[in-house]
C-alpha cells in the first residue's frame, strides 16, 4: 500500500505548538499529531474521512497535553 493525499500543517493546541500529518492509506485516513519542539508523537487516529481521523487524534492529543506538567522557568 502507498500513502496518498498527504497533508501536513502546524497549529497551536492548548498552548502547545503541534504538527498534524494526515494521509489516506488504502480506504482509510490516518492522522498523527506531534509536538513541534520535542518532536514526540502524541496521538494517532483513523477514520473514514480526513476530518474524522484528525478529530480522533486531536482529542487524544488534547487529553495527553492536559495531563502534562509544565514547570515554571527559574
Amino acid at each position: 500500500m502507498r500513502a496518498e493525499d498527504y497533508r501536513r500543517r502546524r497549529e497551536r493546541l492548548d498552548g502547545w505548538d503541534i504538527g498534524i500529518a494526515s494521509y489516506k492509506l488504502g480506504g482509510r485516513y490516518c492522522c498523527e499529531v506531534e509536538t513541534i519542539g520535542e518532536g514526540a508523537r502524541l496521538a494517532r487516529g483513523e477514520g473514514a474521512t480526513r476530518d474524522e481521523a484528525e478529530a480522533k487524534a486531536l482529542n487524544k492529543a488534547r487529553e495527553m497535553l492536559a495531563r502534562t506538567r509544565v514547570y515554571p522557568a527559574r
